[in-house]
């Protein structure tokens, strides 16, 4: 099986605001950088992005180490939270609706498609690929003509059903 490193970060200009994700794929001495952005969103969800996109780049099942400085993210996967939340059919236990559910779906389909180590790296503390991919989410929060963020805006409509 192939060993993939996926490195992310997340990032936006007011919260909600814009945003943007920055991912790097490395497999042995290949690098593909990738990042994207959306007019109105939330750092969690581009911390969340920033995953997907990374995970959902990869054509076959490998082993995968993500790294992030995304607590939300690495502790929904290393202390499963994220899997009482889909036993819980994405309620929490103060019975309040998990929020980006629509992600954290996605997230689940991909951890449960590939061997996945998540690793948790401090930010903002001179880790090369954290620190580049800091600098793509938020070159990309600060692009121009972003797209709407569909997932948050039905979220904010309470019409998380559509997921």
């Amino acid at each position: 099986m192939k060993k993939v490193h996926i490195y992310t970060d997340g990032s936006s200009r007011g919260n909600p605001g814009p945003g943007g994700y920055g991912t790097i794929l490395v497999y042995g001495e290949h690098e593909r950088e990738m990042s994207g952005g959306f007019e109105l969103t939330t750092n969690n969800r581009m911390e969340l992005m920033a995953a997907i996109v990374g995970l959902e780049t990869l054509t076959k099942k490998c082993a995968v180490i993500v790294t992030s400085d995304s607590k939300y993210v690495i502790n929904a996967l290393n202390e499963g939270w994220l899997a009482g939340w889909k036993n819980n059919g994405w309620v929490k236990k103060n019975r309040e609706r998990v929020k980006n559910a629509d992600l954290w779906k996605r997230v689940d389909a991909l951890n449960e498609s590939h061997d996945v180590e998540w690793i948790w790296v401090k930010g903002h503390a001179g880790h090369e690929h954290n620190e580049r991919c800091d600098i793509l989410a938020t070159e990309a929060a600060q692009s121009k003509g972003l797209t709407a963020d569909e997932g948050y805006l039905a979220e904010q409509e309470g019409d998380q059903e559509l997921f």
